[in-house]
């Protein structure tokens, strides 16, 4: 079982392994098999392609355990960067586990890291939050939460435009109006890094609607 990291945006980040591994396989499970069959079709890779998504991984599951069981070499791919880094594939990879099928991980490019490392903020400690919860009192509440236990590293996390500016208001309202990294639309033609205060990026995104996919990095400043 291969876990295969594709590009975040620019084509030319896939790794050369990466490539030879997705043309070896004998299937590739795919998050979006339109979007993964656009990159196949600019690397000319001709593989079969079945559909792998959140609301149908557990219905897949035994059908690719019995298929890895044949010795069939299958390939995990999400829409963009690496599998299981919020996207489907942790249970998959935890079944193959448990039946002690190997699992080898093709290691490229990661919007978390790409975010973290642009950042100017420390590396050598890092967390990263997924997405937040979607509905305000629960995400307020887990920002509370991570005052609270006053976390002393980077924190990394991913948001929907739709969702930005409530976001940074319930990040303002937490920690005040602290320093944050936004990033956008990493490795593609529109990449945006800002660097500013939480109220500059709310006056910004007020004036211009937020669009394409977000990566928000900040230090919890310290009492």
């Amino acid at each position: 079982m291969y876990l295969v990291a594709t590009p975040i945006g620019n084509m030319e980040d896939i790794t050369l392994r990466a490539i030879k591994v997705l043309k070896e396989v004998d299937l590739v499970l795919a998050e979006d098999t339109r979007r993964t069959g656009l990159l196949f079709r600019h690397l000319d890779i001709k593989k079969p392609l079945l559909s792998y998504y959140e609301q149908n991984e557990l219905q897949r599951i035994p059908e690719i355990i019995d298929k890895l069981k044949t010795r069939q070499k299958i390939a995990l791919v999400s829409n963009a960067g690496t599998p299981t880094l919020s996207d489907p594939g942790f249970k998959l990879v935890r079944e193959c586990v448990k039946e002690k099928i190997q699992i080898v991980s093709i290691p490229g490019p990661s919007a978390i890291l790409t975010a973290l490392t642009s950042s100017g903020l420390p590396t050598d400690k890092f967390l990263f939050l997924g997405y937040l919860p979607k509905k305000e009192g629960k995400r307020r509440k887990f920002l509370l939460n991570c005052k609270l236990l006053s976390v002393a590293c980077t924190l990394i996390f991913f948001e929907a435009p739709h969702r930005l500016i409530e976001t940074l208001a319930d990040l303002k309202e937490v920690f005040g109006d602290m320093d944050i990294i936004i990033c956008r639309e990493l490795t593609k033609i529109h990449e945006e890094i800002r660097r500013e205060k939480i109220s500059q990026s709310l006056e910004h995104f007020t004036q211009t609607p937020p669009r394409g996919e977000f990566t928000l990095v900040f230090n919890i400043p310290q009492v």
